[in-house]
């Protein structure tokens, strides 16, 4: 698989892949590969905050390492139309102090005011028939122009 990057963080896969069943909930992994020398915190947000629970939403990943965030789709009663899916996941970070505890990690962080260099990277939700490895087909869109909503847990 690749892995997209922005500056500080490895992710993969680029696209969360959800094999899609009604009444069923469903979870992939992302893992998180920290590039630097320096811790970096990191943030996710989505477009579609009551759909998905994202544990840990934010956190710190220690410098060259990795981490894994497990992002769960609730369970859904209707089908979307021909499989398409708009929703999308925003993974922010930023290189924090070494003082700066996981739990101490808040959405301020990664705002342009903050003064850190916030590195951002915009994931794709793709659903995949149960059965079959091959996906079907996603929209390709402007991401810019969508609004990502803080993942509460």
């Amino acid at each position: 698989m690749s892995t997209e990057s922005g500056e500080l963080l490895g992710i993969d896969p680029v696209e969360l892949r959800f094999p899609f069943e009604l009444n069923k909930q469903i979870s992939c992994t992302l893992q998180l590969t920290n590039k630097t020398d320096k811790q970096v915190a990191f943030k996710v947000k989505t477009t579609s905050p009551k759909k998905y629970c994202v544990r840990p939403n934010n956190s710190m990943v220690v410098p060259r390492s990795k981490a894994d965030i497990v992002v769960t789709m609730q369970a859904q009663w209707d089908a979307p139309p021909y499989m398409h899916c708009k929703d999308k996941f925003l993974v922010q970070s930023a290189i924090m102090a070494k003082e700066i505890m996981s739990k101490e990690v808040t959405g301020d962080m990664f705002t342009k005011d903050s003064g850190n260099i916030v590195d951002e990277v915009k994931l794709k939700v793709v659903y995949t028939a149960p059965s079959s490895s091959q996906s079907e087909g996603f929209e390709d869109g402007n991401l810019g122009s969508l609004s990502y909503q803080e993942v509460r847990i």
